[in-house]
C-alpha cells in the first residue's frame, strides 16, 4: 500500500479569530490616529502651547530696566522664579491674596446661587402647561446675551439714577468700593448664567421615566421625597456637569466685574483682572505669572471636584460597578460546578466546612 500524501491542517476558529481580531485592531487603531490628527493639532496650538508659553514667559522679565551699573537694559531677561516670589512680598502679597479671595467669594457664592435657581428653572420647564415654550425661551435668554453686554446693561441699571435705586428708594452707589460693588457682581452674574445649569438639569429630567413618579406616587412618596429620592439622585451627573463647569468659568471671571464695576477695585478685583492689569502695563512675566498660579488654582479645584469628593460626572462609578459585577458571574458560570457552587453559598471550595 503506497504511503498517502500527508493532509495539512486546518487552522483552528480560536487562531482565526484571535488573527482577524489583531488585523482589525491594528487597522481601527492606525485609522482613529488619522481622524483625530487634526484635532490633535488644534488642541497643541490653542492650549498646549499657550500653556507652555505662559510658563516660559512667567521665568523672564521684559521691558526697559536699570542694571546695577545704571544702565538701561531693553528685552526679556532670565529671572527664575523671581516674578513668582515678588507676587507673595510686600503689597504685592496683599493685593494677590485680596483678589484670590474675592475669586473664591464669587466663585463658591455665584455658583451656590446659580445651581439653586437653575434646578428651580428645571424643574418649571420641565412641567407641561400651557406657553411652555415661551417661558424656557424667556429663561434661556439671559444666559444668550454676551457677557460684556449683560454687564453693561447692568450697569445702567445700577447707576445712581438707574432702576435699582429707583426700585429700593435710595441713592446707592453702586460702582464704588463696598459690599454694593460686590453684590452687583453676583446678582449680575446670577441672572446671566442660572439659565445654563437649568439647560443642564433639564436635559437629565427629560430622561427620567414617567413611571418612576407614578410609581412613588402610588407608594404615597410626598412632593419633597419625591425629588429629595428620585429626582436629585437621577439628574445628578447632569447637575455635577452643570457645577462643574460653572466652577471653572467663575474662577475665571474677568469681563464681568471689569465692565460692570471697573479696574483697581479692590472689593471686586480678581487673579484674571490682575493679570490683565499687570500684562497692560507691559510687564508681562509677572502677568504670565498671574495666569500660572491661576492655572494651578483652576486645576487643582477641578481635581477635588472630581476625585475627592467623588464627583462621578462621567457615569464612570456605575459602570466599573456592573462591570465588576458581569466579571464575578462570569467567573462564577465557568468555574467547576463545585467550586462554583462553593462560591455562590460563601465558600471557598468544594470540601471546605462540608
Amino acid at each position: 500500500m503506497s504511503a498517502s500524501a500527508p493532509v495539512a491542517q486546518r487552522p483552528s476558529k480560536e487562531t482565526t479569530k484571535a488573527r482577524r481580531t489583531t488585523s482589525f485592531n491594528e487597522g481601527t487603531g492606525r485609522l482613529a490616529a488619522t481622524l483625530l490628527s487634526p484635532t490633535l493639532i488644534v488642541l497643541i496650538l490653542v492650549v498646549v502651547y499657550p500653556i507652555l508659553s505662559a510658563l516660559r514667559e512667567s521665568l523672564y522679565t521684559s521691558g526697559q530696566r536699570i542694571d546695577e551699573s545704571g544702565f538701561v537694559i531693553q528685552g526679556s531677561e532670565f529671572v527664575g522664579l523671581d516674578n513668582y516670589s515678588a507676587i507673595f512680598s510686600g503689597e504685592t502679597a496683599d493685593r494677590f491674596w485680596n483678589a484670590f479671595y474675592n475669586t473664591t467669594f464669587f466663585t463658591v457664592t455665584c455658583v451656590a446661587l446659580e445651581t439653586v435657581l437653575g434646578v428651580a428653572m428645571a424643574l418649571v420647564m420641565h412641567k407641561a402647561f400651557k406657553g411652555r415654550g415661551i417661558v424656557r425661551a424667556s429663561i434661556l435668554v439671559p444666559w444668550a446675551i454676551p457677557t460684556v453686554v449683560s454687564a453693561l446693561l447692568w450697569k445702567w441699571i445700577f447707576q445712581a439714577d438707574g432702576a435699582a435705586n429707583a426700585l429700593l428708594g435710595q441713592q446707592i452707589l453702586w460702582s464704588t468700593e463696598g459690599w454694593q460693588s460686590v453684590m452687583s457682581v453676583i446678582i449680575a452674574d446670577t441672572w446671566k448664567t442660572a439659565p445654563f445649569i437649568g439647560l443642564l438639569v433639564l436635559a437629565g429630567l427629560q430622561t427620567i421615566p414617567d413611571e418612576v413618579y407614578e410609581a412613588a406616587k402610588v407608594d404615597g412618596a410626598s412632593p419633597w421625597q419625591t425629588f429629595v429620592r428620585i429626582t436629585l439622585p437621577l439628574v445628578k451627573p447632569a447637575l455635577l456637569v452643570a457645577v462643574l463647569f460653572r466652577i471653572l468659568d467663575t474662577l475665571r471671571i474677568f469681563d464681568l466685574p471689569f465692565v460692570l464695576v471697573g479696574p483697581n477695585k479692590s472689593s471686586v478685583e480678581t487673579l484674571s483682572i490682575l493679570a490683565f492689569l499687570e500684562a497692560n502695563q507691559t510687564r508681562y512675566g509677572p502677568a504670565a505669572a498671574y495666569a500660572t498660579l491661576l492655572f494651578i488654582y483652576v486645576a487643582v479645584v477641578a481635581f477635588v471636584f472630581v476625585k475627592l469628593l467623588g464627583a462621578d460626572v462621567l457615569g464612570d462609578a456605575v459602570q466599573k460597578k456592573n462591570n465588576k459585577k458581569k466579571k464575578k458571574n462570569k467567573d462564577v458560570e465557568s468555574a467547576p460546578p463545585g467550586v462554583a457552587l462553593g462560591s455562590a453559598s460563601g465558600m471557598s471550595g468544594p470540601g471546605s466546612g462540608v
